[in-house]
């Protein structure tokens, strides 16, 4: 089942139309569907490797889809707080911000 097109993907598909259509029918189509890990395993997954490669601009949407997924704002504070030790202290602060931004956009406390 493939993802509904985002704000994200819809701003550059006329650019890149090719990378949107594989992002829509591989990485949500297929990927994300396969039966090996979770939704909610798989935006830990994720999470982790966006904080500790340092990329805020998906961090915001992965946040988000990650609570979707069921991953709770204390689990989210944890991945940040434990990668601040792994992949460094700048990256965690900024996903830290980003989150507290997406956790107020929830009306998450």
């Amino acid at each position: 089942m493939t993802k509904p097109p985002t704000n994200a993907r819809d701003a550059v598909r006329s650019t890149v139309p090719k990378m949107i259509e594989v992002t829509e029918n591989v990485i949500y189509g297929d990927i994300w569907e396969r039966p090996g890990l979770s939704k909610r395993d798989r935006s830990l997954v994720v999470l982790a490797t966006l904080i500790g490669t340092y990329r805020p601009e998906q961090l915001r949407g992965h946040l988000a889809r990650a609570l979707d997924n069921g991953v709770t704002k204390d689990e989210i504070a944890e991945v940040i707080t434990h990668l601040a030790f792994y992949s460094g202290w700048p990256g965690s602060m900024t996903a830290a911000r980003i989150a507290q931004e997406v956790f107020q956009e929830r009306g998450i406390g």
